[in-house]
Parts: C-alpha cells; structure tokens; sequence
C-alpha cells in the first residue's frame, strides 16, 4: 500500500488519522533513567482531545498563536496536534533562548497561551509576560504552578482535567472537536517557526497545512519506513527538520522515542536500539572522531586491524556508492574487519540502523564516505525552514555522495544567473509574519530566493557549494567562499572547527578549533585537561608548526587569493549556551566575529 495513501489535507486531522492505524503505546515514548516510558493509557487522539478542549477554556479560538517552549519529549508532540487540531497556530520557542529573546518571540508572534516544559522554562515565561501583551496563561508541563505570577498559570493536568469538566457540563463535545478539526483548511496557517539567527535576526516563517502536507507525502514516497523500525530523536522539536520527521515517522507507525538529553546520547543508542535515526553533521562528525580516536589508542596488532578495517571502509566509501569495484586487497579483508571492527563499531551505536539522515547543514563528504564503508549509510538531505523544510534528498538506495539528492517529486528547483538556488512548490512559505518587504525579497514569480549558491548535475542531484550572503569579498574585490575551506579545515585530523573570516580585508583568516587530544599527541604531550592547559599548548610554537601542516594541506589546491594567511587558536569550544552556535549546531557568525573582534583584528595588525 502507498505510504501515503489516506493522509488527511491538514494536519488538523492527522491525529484521528494514526489513531486509527497505530495503537499509541507503541508510537511514543521518552528515555529516563536508563529505560523507555512509552506513553500508555488514552489513544493519541483522546490524549489530544484533552488537551485541545482545555486549551478552549482558556481563549484558544482558531487562528490564536500558541507557543511551545520545551525540549523535545511525548508531551511536545501532543500539545502541538491539540493546538493544530483547535484551528490554532504552532509557534515552537526554543528552550536554550534567554528570557529576553523569548519574550521578544512571543511578542512578535502575539502568541496568547504559551506551554512550558518545566520551572526554568516557566521562569522565562514570567520574566517575558512584561513584554508580550497579547500573553493571557501559561501551562506548565512537568511540576506545580504558583499563584501571584504576572499571568494566570496551570498544570497540563489542570488544563485536561478543565477539558474534561467542559464535556461533562456540555460546554464540549467529541463532535464540536471534530467539528473544529474539520473546519481546517488546508491554506490556513499551522505554525509560526522563527529562523534560528544564524544569518541575522530571527524571522518567523509561516507555513501553513498544505506547506507541510505537501513535504509530508513527498517525503513519504522516500523513505522506507515500517512499524518494525525504532527511531531514536534527540534534535530539537522546535526545528522544521525535526518536526516532520516526526509526522513521517508517526504516519508509517514507527515507534518515536525522545532521548533523555544530548549528553545521554550514547548510552541513549544502547538503550534504544533504533533501526533510523536522524542528526545534523556535528553528530556524526564528532562520532566518527570517537571511533578513530578509540582505534588510534589501541597498540600492538589489535591497532594493525584497526587501521586495516579503516583504509578498507575507505576504499568502500570511495568506490562502490559510485558503482565501481574495490580494490582487490580490500574485498579480501573486508569479511575479516566487517567482523571484528566494524561490528563492534555499529554494536557501540546500537547495532540495529539501517540508515540515517543528516540535514541542517552540509556533510562532509568524507564523513559519509566513510560510514558507507562501516557499514551505515547517511542519507543527506537540503531545505530550509522557508520550504517546510525539505527540498531535496538522496535515496537510500543511490546515494551520491558530495551531494544533497534529488528534488522532491511536487518540488522544482532551478539555478540562478548568480548562482543562486531558486526553489518552487507547494511547500514553499506563506511568507514571513508580519514583513511583507521581506517576502517579496525572496519569493518573485513564485520563486524562493534560498540565499544558497549550488549546482546540479545530469542526474539532477544538487550540490551545494555556499551561502551567497557569507561569500567573503577581499579589499581586493576576489570572492571567497568560507563553507568548503572550513569542511575541509575540519577533514583535518588536528582540527575540530574552524570559521573563515577576512571580509573587506587583505586576505583571508581562518579561527581554529583543535581537537586537543590529537593536538596533543602530534606534538608528543598529555591532552589538555582545562583552559590554562590549553593555553599553553597554544603557545607553543611547534603545536602552532602542526596547525599550520593543516592549513598548508588546505591551500595547497586553491588559488592564491582563497588562500588562508593567517589563523589564531581559540581555546573555549563552540557550544549553543556560548551564544556561538544555534540550537541546531550551525555557527552563528557575526556572534563569533563579534566575540573575537580583537584576536581577527590582531591577525591584520
């Protein structure tokens, strides 16, 4: 049966929709302590009806804006759906704002009713009540509620147990909610999704039901998923990449479980097994540099094998993604590593993915290369919050390798005169809320300006090569694209990140991230073990003749003008509570230029 067969217009309608196809304890659940809670009692949609009647007794009439400020877990999901079911409107708030920037999103948005995860979310929301007028309740879904607050504040329990005395008296009925949920256009608007900011100030993107519907059955057709597979999510619900995995994964009856945080990642994995999961190209960065640095430590010739099975998954990735045979000496050894290495590998993350998905920003080439021949296949996909969010995918069963896939089958794409990919569908915005100059500034004749410079190949796969607007331009007028020095910066086995800089300037710079431990042992010392130790291992000038090795190795193929002439080492890492990086674990660069203002000075001095 087609996968996507029966899937309501609107997203109003989805939860009667898998209430009827999937039993509920089986679809959700969330990791604490060690185990899975999947969520168990009431069908999905008595769950949301609860809910939505609730939050009907507080105000919320179709076209009122709700927020959400919560991590990712069960009860995101379900607030989402009461409030999409209501005729209302989603807008996601992430969790890792401070209570200055929530207050400005819920006052943009004029949301009128915000739920909150647990006491420091609710803590923002009290703090931001002065700035956000249209502010009526606040819900709290983890914890009690205290009186005397700037707005009225209830329990998610309250708010169910408001709904149910609501039926009870006859103010609400199973056909007044269905009512409501059928009254849903598909042009009416879903959700509010502000940009995360890490090309300027956040905007909030309209999507409305078809935007989302349309990249729900395009993605449908993809993805072979079933109600066998698991899938493990620990992106953040607040993010449009995340959100419609989740409805895909609910449509095919995949069991959705949320890990308990990113920190429990790992142990997460094991606990879970999942079968797919999907992640942004950090995660899987930073993984495959767990595995090496793990092998790297062996000795004797247990690391013989290890590098064995390396050069092997190398010579996979490279040659048989593409169709072309590997080399003899690898297809002997690859029974013997598959194994011993690549087993215990995958064993580590699980044991059980069939294949992954990376979105949010481009991946490194050789780091999907590299999974390939591991044996784990990383799907890579592109899109933007604009277009809900998925433009184009690779097929699990011909991936492309360097490129992001094919357009989705409702979805046109074509390459502008600078370059520029334009995008047209129906998944593309409504606009933006309440800038209509800036709607028309990427959306002409239809077309979606995504601000993104690319190719496409004969096979209509895309690849992505920039951002138009961080292309740097030089005092002497030559263009440099920072995205593929910094991807290849990070192939460096010394260096973790890096954010290219040298706009208006002689010539470019480069901020250098180190992994410390590989730093280190290049240079014949400990890993550093706090920020004075980094310090002086930065200083020292054959650890500075190691970081230079790895630029050179950068340059080497580039015209004399994209060459890097100069870098600083910071030592304190990147992290989304820095302000440095967005929730989604994209570098937000005018914080940084902002940041280092003096080191980028001192590298022109």
């Amino acid at each position: 049966m087609d996968p996507a067969a029966g899937i309501p217009e609107t997203l109003a309608r989805l939860p009667a929709f898998l209430s009827n196809r999937f039993p509920l304890p089986h679809l959700i659940g969330v990791c604490r302590a060690g185990r899975v809670e999947y969520t168990g009692g009431d069908s999905l949609l008595e769950i949301v009806r609860g809910i939505a009647r609730g939050l009907q007794t507080l105000g919320v009439a179709p076209g009122a804006r709700v927020a959400i400020l919560s991590e990712s877990r069960p009860e995101w999901l379900f607030a989402d759906l009461a409030i999409l079911a209501s005729g209302a409107v989603t807008v996601p708030i992430y969790p890792t704002l401070s209570d200055v920037q929530v207050g400005a999103l819920l006052s943009d948005s004029g949301a009128s009713v915000v739920i909150a995860s647990n006491a420091d979310q609710l803590a923002k929301v009290r703090r931001a009540a002065p700035q956000s007028p249209a502010l009526t309740a606040a819900v709290l879904m983890q914890g009690e509620v205290e009186a005397g607050g700037p707005i009225p504040e209830h329990t998610l329990g309250d708010i169910v147990d408001r709904g149910r005395q609501a039926r009870a008296a006859g103010r609400a009925s199973d056909r007044e909610f269905e009512g409501r949920a059928n009254a849903v256009k598909p042009d009416d608007l879903a959700t509010i999704i502000y940009t995360s900011g890490s090309s300027g100030e956040p905007k909030g993107v309209m999507l409305t039901h078809a935007n989302i519907i349309a990249n729900l059955r395009d993605v449908q057709q993809i993805l072979v998923l079933s109600e066998a597979d698991v899938a493990l999510s620990f992106l953040p619900l607040c993010h449009a990449f995340e959100r419609t995995v989740a409805y895909v994964y609910l449509t095919h009856g995949v069991s959705l479980v949320f890990a308990e945080s990113m920190d429990s990642l790992a142990a997460d994995l094991l606990l879970v097994r999942p079968t797919v999961m999907t992640g942004v190209p950090r995660v899987y960065e930073k993984m495959l540099d767990r595995i090496l640095e793990t092998g790297r430590a062996e000795t004797g010739i247990r690391r013989k094998i290890f590098d064995l099975a390396m050069a092997v998954a190398r010579e996979r990735g490279r040659t048989v993604p593409d169709g072309r045979p590997m080399a003899l000496w690898a297809r002997l050894a690859l029974p013997l590593v598959r194994r011993i290495v690549f087993a215990t590998i995958l064993a580590r993350i699980g044991g059980r993915l069939r294949f992954t998905v990376s979105g949010s920003a481009p991946l490194r080439e050789e780091v999907g290369r590299m999974f390939f021949g591991i044996g784990l296949p990383i799907v890579e996909g592109y899109g933007l919050t604009e277009t809900a969010p998925v433009l184009t995918v690779n097929r699990p069963e011909v991936v492309r390798f360097g490129t992001v896939g094919r357009p989705l089958p409702s979805v046109q794409l074509r390459i502008g005169d600078d370059g520029e990919i334009l995008a047209r569908g129906p998944n593309i915005m409504a606009g933006y809320f309440r800038r209509p100059d800036q709607t028309a500034e990427v959306i002409t004749d239809g077309w979606f300006h995504t601000g993104d410079v690319g190719t496409l190949d004969a096979e209509g796969n895309l690849r992505i090569t920039d951002r138009k607007k961080e292309l740097l331009v030089t005092s002497g007028g030559k263009k440099v694209a920072p995205q593929p020095l910094e991807a290849a910066l990070r192939g460096q086995s010394v260096i973790a990140d890096a954010v290219v800089v040298g706009d208006g300037q002689r010539f470019p710079a480069v901020l250098i991230l180190p992994r410390w431990n590989a730093l280190a042992a290049a240079v014949g010392q400990p890993p550093p073990v706090d920020v004075m130790a980094r310090r002086r291992l930065a200083a020292r000038g054959d650890v500075r003749a190691v970081v230079q090795a790895a630029i050179d190795r950068v340059n080497a193929p580039l015209a004399h003008f994209e060459q890097l002439k100069a870098f600083v080492i910071l030592v304190d890492d990147f992290s989304v509570m820095g302000g440095e990086l967005t929730p989604t674990l994209k570098i937000k660069r005018r914080v940084v230029a902002a940041r280092y203002a003096a080191e980028i000075a001192a590298l022109y001095a």
